[in-house]
């Protein structure tokens, strides 16, 4: 038996992790996951109340170091100066999950709401930018790191009354393709995790609180949970450092596509 069966993980112990849009769902989730890993936790998010809370749970659980700031992505002058002040101990950043992203309506593109446009736009895809902007020319100069990026379903497929989420989505699969192209001579891993129905504040936010409207997306079916995709992100950063897992789609096995949805 070739030994490196029994080693294959990559320890997560004491590497720094960031997670942008930590304070519900996904992102809130792989802080938890990642700590339970002894890893080093530093968590942003819109909600300071939140992150205060998240933060003293995550201490008296797991006893690990852990910082967290209040930030809006879509901010890029906040982005800029919050990473940049940093305290010492935080700034070489191992691994970074893209996490924080929204929805915002489901209108036919002629109907929609231009504020909702530019919330998702800035949010999905320029909050993105620029928090990697800001992250991986740290990770260039010690060459070393990994970005994980939550995509979606959508980053693959369209449906209708979404064109614009859908789009945003699209353009986070193509920039974390290219940035894997940009990164070949380096030994930075790169890969989006991509999940399809996922049951957290996802449907509430798109809805602007309406809680009804929200339940009805999971109505009759067993959606994904933020637990599942957390755990997803822990196999893609602990795989060996010569393995990067590109892309990772991950469905209920109630849903075969975007529309293609199961329910009782």
């Amino acid at each position: 038996m070739n030994n490196s069966l029994s080693n294959s993980n990559y320890s997560l112990a004491n590497k720094i992790v960031f997670i942008t849009g930590a304070t519900s769902g996904i992102g809130k989730a792989c802080a938890e996951h990642f700590a339970a890993r002894r890893s080093k936790i530093l968590i942003c998010g819109r909600r300071l109340d939140r992150l205060e809370k998240l933060a003293n749970e995550i201490k008296d659980s797991f006893n690990v170091d852990i910082h967290y700031f209040q930030l809006d992505v879509t901010d890029k002058n906040a982005v800029e100066q919050q990473i940049q002040s940093l305290p010492l101990k935080w700034q070489k950043i191992d691994i970074l999950v893209n996490n924080a992203g929204l929805a915002r309506g489901l209108a036919k593109l002629y109907e929609g709401s231009i504020q909702d446009w530019e919330e998702m736009i800035d949010t999905n895809v320029k909050g993105l930018l620029y928090v990697t902007r800001r992250v991986l020319p740290g990770m260039v100069t010690r060459n070393s790191g990994h970005i994980i990026n939550i995509g979606s379903i959508a980053g693959h497929e369209v449906y209708a009354n979404g064109s614009v989420y859908a789009g945003t989505k699209h353009g986070v699969n193509a920039i974390t393709r290219a940035l894997r192209l940009d990164l070949l001579a380096t030994k930075i891993r790169v890969t989006t995790v991509d999940p399809g129905m996922v049951d957290t504040e996802f449907s509430l936010v798109r809805f602007r609180g309406d809680q009804n409207r929200a339940e009805t997306v999971y109505k009759g079916m067993k959606p994904l949970t933020a637990d599942d995709i957390a755990n997803a992100v822990i196999y893609c950063a602990s795989c060996p450092p010569h393995v990067n897992i590109s892309e990772m789609i991950i469905m209920p096995t109630d849903q075969a596509s975007v529309t293609a949805v199961n329910r009782e």
